[in-house]
């Protein structure tokens, strides 16, 4: 909240142009959704980047590590053993490195996509799973995961010092 009691306000950003192609709209949206997510957690003090904000202790820094993990589990194929795990920061987590290894596996993420001459194909799959969705089910996919949790991020980040926007 500002000295006057009124919650702060950032510049809201509207949602990307449309793309030339089916794959460049997505993506648009998706790269949307990520910088909104990364913009809500980067500049949170501690301790309340890590501290839940709700009963089930959901936290900003712990919605990015789990989106690390989500990127990584359906564009890299890489296999995630515990899911509930990847939501919860650890002692060592910082903000700047969270951050960062979340934009290096967006940007691994981002080499996929690009490289993918159709979205029917399949998306990478870690081994012990089962068949591979296609990268357009992916892609969406993805997107409604990222905007869910950028949603979660809006609203504790409005609780933590009454930022609204992206």
């Amino acid at each position: 909240m500002t000295a006057e009691g009124r919650a702060q306000r950032t510049k809201d950003t509207g949602p990307p142009r449309p793309g030339a192609d089916e794959k460049d709209t997505l993506r648009g949206f998706l790269d949307y959704l990520r910088n909104s997510i990364a913009d809500k957690v980067a500049d949170v003090p501690e301790p309340q980047v890590r501290t839940g904000g709700v009963p089930s202790g959901t936290n900003l820094l712990g919605l990015v590590r789990h989106l690390t993990c989500v990127e990584r589990f359906y564009f890299l194929g890489e296999d995630v053993d515990n899911w509930p795990a990847t939501l919860r920061p650890s002692a060592e987590d910082s903000v700047a490195g969270v951050l960062a290894d979340y934009r290096e596996t967006v940007q691994r993420a981002n080499q996929i996509i690009d490289a993918c001459a159709d979205l029917a194909l399949p998306a990478p799959r870690a081994p012990r799973r089962g068949a591979a969705p296609s990268m357009r089910w992916v892609l969406v996919h993805v997107i409604e995961e990222t905007g869910r949790h950028a949603g979660h991020a809006d609203i504790l980040r409005e609780r933590i010092d009454g930022a609204t926007g992206r």
